[in-house]
Order: structure tokens, then C-alpha cells, then sequence
């Protein structure tokens, strides 16, 4: 037994004896680098390398030497290999040994790959002997030699931009004046000089000395102040008469449209670190451009395009690798830029807000808010004081209006009455008996009452309560039809519902925790209580009754052929939507009628006024009034606007919006 356990343990000693013998391959060895590199462990890899080596570079300039290329270049998924040698092969190794190697990285400008030649070899050091690496600048690129350095420069691609249904400009690349000093021409009196010109282009007069100040200014140099509409001849003119101001045409973006469209374009701007942080990994760069609001912000991924990168060592004609820039895309949608600023004028810098679509394929022809803001001022500079003005005012100029909801009013009555014949509560020549000008439907309602404009008939039936927009009969009808019903029946034209559509739109609403008593349902009937509903889901809702009951989807994009798509179908009978835009048509038509006034010839238009109280409660006199008209024409349906102007009390209601609708429509449907 004795002899056994002996031998046993002399076998163990040879075999550790001889594990100990082996000694490092190369092979192993420059794997074991290898792993190192592809985990880009470079403090590791330089005690791998040659006593010679080191001597050449010192162990921070060989890791800052990667790690700032690296990071420049915004290197990824770096992956080196080599095939290792077979044994046999490795039999004939000598004190020297060079392998070949392949790297492949992705980068700002594009995958990289390479094969090159690493050099091994056999030092004894303190811990015994081993193969170190002889390393050169060319293993990072082999374009790269001792004291060269590696640059990448990028080349913008031209952003994409937006037309109209007619190829009219909405976002384009353009021309602006740049307006500069050349500090060498300034004459004595430049004091006065420099004042009038912060005065004129609306800077702090600081700003245009801080400029003018910078250390690579020159006297005979052009300093750049601000840019300025090319189309705004006036100004400059008066800019150039002054002395030493020059102008010179800049690329810039341009808004044609102005303050008529600058919710629904927006404006593109410097990219903040907020979003650059967001935004690093799809291409952008510290110094990119994005957009900051409208269609320039829904867009930008088109858009943008890609930027197009050179990687080059610097000071030579070595290119390591290059991708150009890929322009971003043009986009045509179907916005009518003639009808964008008609509507904008009508609303006059009242604030309020329109939309307009096609009733028939859907088309969104405009969607205009006011007051507004000239995007082209955030392009070509706009002062702090300039943007202090906008957001600080009260009737909020940078808010878009025509995708956040109001209280509908009498508006909503249509809906109203759909629901009331769809759900059989409602019988169009059924008559309610109403006496006087306000109704409540029990002594439980205490103080509350509901109040009509009208007192003109007692018995009224659907086409009269449109015509003359009787409250009580719609609070009853509500009533009538039940919470959850018409609650189920506001749901089927898409309240409650996120709108699929590029620009977002605040989807529509019920009620803050549903319809839960009677004189919420009631005030729900007309267009009151707790209902919020946009302006563009508005329009869209008008759509069911002139395509036989189906609700069209309003889209924004250019098609090849305009052809409709449903968004709800077969919402009311093909019966009941023709009834309800005959209706429609004596509420504008009939001498009773509430949006009857104006009369404008040759127009056959059926709509809805809208009148919509903005009080805490019924004692409340003070309270805001919203007035709306929603309208399509029905000889040729092919223009349906939904228009809302707030605070309209004292100047006639919901009677202030109509003539700036039917205005609109004497001129786009009169051809």
C-alpha cells in the first residue's frame, strides 16, 4: 500500500513539473493582448509591450493615444483577430515571431477594416521569460505613423424640406442677410454708430460689443451680427446705410409663411445638452441643428439626414475612411398655403384657432394658431427680451391652439343629437313642450336651472332645436339617452381616444371621473359640464355627415392619389347623417337660423355655432366666453373649417366667428 501511495505522488510531482516546464507561446500570448484590445484595456496591453517599445511612449501617451482616437471617432464594437498558428507550426518559433492580424470597428464615418502585421517578441524579465509586443502607431490604423496625429472632420447633409399640396415653401433651405461690422471702417462717432444698430437688429447693445471684442477679430475682418429677412428690403437698407455695416447672403432656413403657419411648421434650433444626451446615438453631435417645435420636431428623423464624416491623418492626403452626408428628405403635405393665411388674417391676432380639412378624402388642408410668432426671428436670432415678450405674454403666442381641447358648446349638439337617433331616444319630428327661457328637471337641482337664447317656439323638435340652439332641449335629450349611453356614443366618434395623427393632438374627453349625476349629463348635451374636445378632432367629427355616416381620418402627409380612409365606420345610419346636414343646412340657410348672418351669395353651407361659458358656476358673471362655428359646403363638399375664438363675450358670441368663416369660404369655394 505504502509503495502504492508513493508512486501516485511521484506521478503528480513529473506531471507539475512538467506543467511548470511549459513555457508561453507566442500564440497564447498575443491572444491574451488581443483580448485586452477588443475589451479596450489599455493600461493592461501596454505592460504587454517590448522594454524598446516603451521607451518610444510613455504608458499615458499610449493610452491617451487610443482612448482619444477611440472617443473621437466614436468607435464601436472594435473586434481583433488573428488565426492562431497549429501546433506543428509553432515548433519552428525563434526569438522572434510576427503574426498577422485583421480589426474591424464602426465609426462616425462607417465600418473600418484592416489587416496588418504585429511583431513578438521573447524578453526575460523579473518574472521569467515571455513574448512582449513591439507596437507601432501603423496597429491602430496602418495609415499612421510616429508623430501623426488622427483628425475627423464632418460634412452637414442639406435638411430635408416641407412644401405645400402645391410645392409652395412651408420649411426651406434659403438665403438670409447676414449683417456684420468691419470694426476697421468704424468712424469716430461709432458709439452712435453701434447704438443704432443694436436698435435696429433689437440686440443689447452688449452683444454687438462682445462680438466686435472677441480675440480673433481683426480690423479688416467681417464680424458676424445677426441674419435678417431677405425679403425685409426696408431694414436693410437702413442697416447698410450706416457706416462699416455690411451685409453678406447666408444659407438658412426659411419659413415663408411667417406668423400664419408657425405652429404648424415650428422652427429648427442649436441642439442643448439636454437633447444632445438623448439624441447622441442616432447621429448627432454636439453641434447639430434639430427641431424644436411643429413639423420640424415631428419630422426630424427624415428630416435631418445623415452627416457625412472623413477620418484622415492629419496634415496628408491619407484618408482612413469617409461616408458622405445624405441630405435629408423632402416632405409634401397637404396643407393649402393660400388657406393657411386667410385664416390666419380672419382671426386678426384675436386669440383662437382653425381647421380645415377636406370632408370628403381627409385631407388636412389647414391648422392655424393666434396669436402668433414669426419662426424666422428664432433662426436669425432673436433677443431675450424678444422671447421674454412672447412667453411672458397672456394670450400665449408660442402655444399652438388647434391640438389642445375646449369646452365645445352648442357645437357639440349634432353629436348630441346622433346619439339621441342612433340609440332610438330620438324620434327628428317628435316635439318637446318647452315654456320660458330656463328648465330644471326637479327641485333636487336646488338653484341650478339650464337657460335657453331663445323663447321664440314652445314646441320644438331636432331641426328647430338646431336652428335656434335650444339648450333644454339637448340637456333633456342627454337625459333621455342616459350616462353610459351617450357616454358609449361619444366614445364611437373617437372621445376618449389618442388621435393617429404625425402632429400630436390632445385626445378628447368625457368627463373627469365619468358622468355621474344628472346636471353634469344635462350640461354634457350641450357643450357643457366637464366636455374638452380640439379643434381638429372637431372637424374630423363633421365629417360623418357628409359621407353617409362613416367619420373620415384626417391625414397630413401628400399621397400619390388622395383617397380616403374610414376612421369610424357606419358611426350614424347613411338616413341619419343625411338628415342632420339637411339640418345643418337651416341652421345657416333659415332666417332663424343662429350662423344665418352674414348671408354670403351663392354659398349652400350647413354648420353649427357654438357658444361655450367658461364660468365656475352659474352665479358666476364674470366668467369667459369661447365661440365656435364648425361648417362644410354641401353643394361640393371639398372645404370643412372648425374655427374657435376665445373670449368673445360682449362682441356677439359665437355671431363674431361666423363671418370669418363664411369669408373663407367666399373665397376658396367660390371658383
Amino acid at each position: 500500500m505504502k509503495k502504492i501511495v508513493m508512486l501516485v505522488l511521484f506521478i503528480l510531482s513529473m506531471l507539475v513539473l512538467s506543467a511548470c516546464s511549459e513555457k508561453p507561446t507566442a500564440s497564447d500570448r498575443f491572444s491574451q493582448y488581443i483580448d485586452l484590445w477588443n475589451d479596450q484595456k489599455f493600461s493592461e496591453m501596454y505592460e504587454m509591450l517590448t522594454t524598446s517599445t516603451k521607451e518610444t511612449i510613455s504608458k499615458e501617451d499610449f493610452i491617451s493615444r487610443y482612448t482619444d482616437i477611440y472617443d473621437g471617432i466614436s468607435a464601436k464594437d472594435v473586434n481583433v483577430t488573428f488565426e492562431k498558428p497549429t501546433e506543428e507550426e509553432q515548433k519552428g518559433e525563434t526569438e522572434v515571431i510576427v503574426y498577422p492580424f485583421s480589426l474591424t470597428m464602426d465609426t462616425l464615418a462607417g465600418e473600418i477594416s484592416f489587416e496588418h502585421d504585429v511583431r513578438l517578441t521573447k524578453e526575460e524579465r523579473e518574472d521569467g521569460e515571455n513574448w512582449f509586443i513591439t507596437w507601432l502607431p501603423a496597429m491602430i490604423f496602418p495609415q499612421l505613423e510616429d508623430g501623426e496625429e488622427v483628425k475627423i472632420s464632418s460634412q452637414p447633409p442639406a435638411r430635408g424640406q416641407i412644401f405645400d399640396q402645391n410645392q409652395n415653401g412651408l420649411a426651406v433651405n434659403g438665403v438670409a442677410h447676414e449683417i456684420g461690422i468691419v470694426p476697421g471702417n468704424l468712424p469716430e462717432n461709432h458709439d452712435e454708430v453701434l447704438t443704432e444698430l443694436a436698435a435696429l437688429l433689437e440686440l443689447d447693445r452688449a452683444e454687438i460689443d462682445a462680438k466686435i471684442n472677441q480675440s480673433w477679430v481683426r480690423p479688416e475682418d467681417f464680424v458676424p451680427i445677426k441674419k435678417i429677412d431677405s425679403t425685409n428690403t426696408k431694414l436693410l437698407e437702413q442697416l447698410v446705410a450706416l457706416p462699416s455695416v455690411l451685409k453678406r447672403d447666408s444659407a438658412s432656413r426659411v419659413y415663408p409663411l411667417g406668423e400664419s403657419a408657425a405652429h404648424l411648421t415650428g422652427y429648427i434650433g442649436s441642439i442643448t445638452a439636454e437633447e444632445f444626451e438623448k439624441l447622441k446615438d442616432k447621429g448627432y453631435s454636439s453641434s447639430s441643428i434639430v427641431g424644436k417645435a411643429g413639423l420640424e420636431e415631428v419630422y426630424e428623423d427624415r428630416l435631418k439626414g445623415e452627416t457625412g464624416y472623413k477620418i484622415y491623418v492629419g496634415g496628408t492626403d491619407k484618408i482612413i475612411a469617409e461616408k458622405e452626408p445624405v441630405n435629408g428628405e423632402d416632405i409634401r403635405i397637404t396643407i393649402n398655403s393660400e388657406l393657411q393665411k386667410s385664416l390666419y388674417e380672419q382671426l386678426n391676432g384675436e386669440p383662437g384657432t382653425a381647421v380645415a380639412l377636406h370632408p370628403i378624402t381627409g385631407e388636412t388642408l389647414a391648422m392655424v394658431s393666434s396669436p402668433s410668432y414669426n419662426p424666422n426671428e428664432f433662426i436669425y436670432g432673436m433677443s431675450k427680451e424678444k422671447y421674454s415678450s412672447l412667453a411672458d405674454n397672456p394670450l400665449k403666442p408660442l402655444m399652438a391652439r388647434f391640438n389642445k381641447t375646449y369646452a365645445p358648446g352648442s357645437s357639440i349638439k349634432p353629436i348630441t343629437a346622433t346619439i339621441g337617433l342612433e340609440s332610438g331616444k330620438l324620434q327628428p319630428n317628435d316635439e318637446k313642450v318647452i315654456k320660458g327661457k330656463s328648465w330644471q328637471q326637479d327641485s333636487s337641482w336646488g338653484k341650478y336651472f339650464i337657460t335657453r337664447v331663445s323663447t321664440k317656439i314652445e314646441h320644438v323638435n331636432l331641426e328647430n332645436a338646431l336652428i335656434y340652439s335650444d339648450n333644454i332641449y339637448f340637456a333633456q335629450l342627454a337625459l333621455e339617452i342616459g350616462a353610459e349611453t351617450f357616454s358609449n356614443g361619444l366614445k364611437k366618434f373617437g372621445f376618449e381616444e389618442e388621435i393617429d395623427f404625425p402632429f400630436p393632438i390632445n385626445k378628447s374627453t368625457i368627463a373627469t371621473n365619468g358622468l355621474t349625476n344628472e346636471q353634469l349629463l344635462a350640461d354634457s348635451g350641450y357643450g357643457q359640464g366637464q366636455l374638452q374636445m380640439s379643434p381638429f378632432h372637431f372637424a374630423a367629427t363633421y365629417t360623418t355627415f357628409v359621407n353617409n355616416g362613416n367619420m373620415i381620418k384626417p391625414y397630413l402627409e401628400k399621397q400619390t392619389e388622395e383617397k380616403a380612409t374610414i376612421w369610424k365606420e357606419q358611426i350614424v345610419t347613411s338616413d341619419h347623417a343625411q338628415l342632420l346636414l339637411q339640418d345643418l343646412e337651416q341652421v345657416v340657410q333659415n332666417p332663424n337660423g343662429t350662423a344665418y348672418e352674414p348671408q354670403v351669395e351663392g354659398q349652400k353651407l350647413a354648420g353649427k355655432t357654438g357658444t361655450a361659458e367658461l364660468k365656475q358656476s352659474q352665479e358666476d358673471k364674470e366668467g369667459k366666453e369661447n365661440g365656435w362655428f364648425v361648417a362644410v359646403n354641401t353643394n361640393d363638399p371639398k372645404l370643412l373649417i372648425a374655427m374657435m375664438v376665445e373670449d368673445v363675450k360682449g362682441k356677439g358670441g359665437s355671431h363674431h366667428v361666423v363671418p370669418k368663416v363664411k369669408q373663407v369660404f367666399k373665397e376658396f369655394t367660390s371658383n
